[in-house]
Formats: structure tokens, C-alpha cells, sequence
């Protein structure tokens, strides 16, 4: 199984304290949502990330796989 790259979208503009609970991904605040761009390994590690939003009570708006050319799926 190879690696996939996900945005991963949740309510609200994350504040400083949230978006360092994500620092290792890339973080884009805009327009009232923030979206996580990361690249994955597995399922195992997307359910962690999803754990992660769900933890911090945010409310997850979208998820979407991107691929190589930047356009994305979604899911």
C-alpha cells in the first residue's frame, strides 16, 4: 500500500493552540474552515487524524484524497 495525500477540513479558523496539535502537516486557515493537508501512510494513521479533529470537539466538514496533479477526490 503506498502513501496518499488527504485534506482533511474542519469548522472554524483553528487558533494558534489547534493548529499546533497538527504542526506536522500543512495547516491553510480560510473563510470560517482550516484544512489539513497531509500525506499518509494508511487507513490506520487517516483514523488517527480523524480521532485527533474529533478529540479537539471540532466538527469535520470534509475529506478528500489528492492526488499527484493537486485535483481531489472526494470521499
Amino acid at each position: 500500500m503506498t502513501s496518499k495525500i488527504y485534506e482533511i477540513s474542519f469548522l472554524g479558523e483553528a487558533v494558534p493552540a489547534i493548529a499546533k496539535a497538527f504542526d506536522e502537516f500543512d495547516v491553510i486557515v480560510c473563510s470560517g474552515r482550516t484544512t489539513l493537508r497531509c500525506q499518509l501512510p494508511d487507513q490506520a494513521a487517516l483514523h488517527g487524524v480523524i480521532d485527533r479533529v474529533r478529540n479537539l470537539g471540532l466538527e469535520l466538514l470534509e475529506l478528500r484524497i489528492v492526488d499527484p496533479e493537486g485535483r481531489g477526490t472526494p470521499t
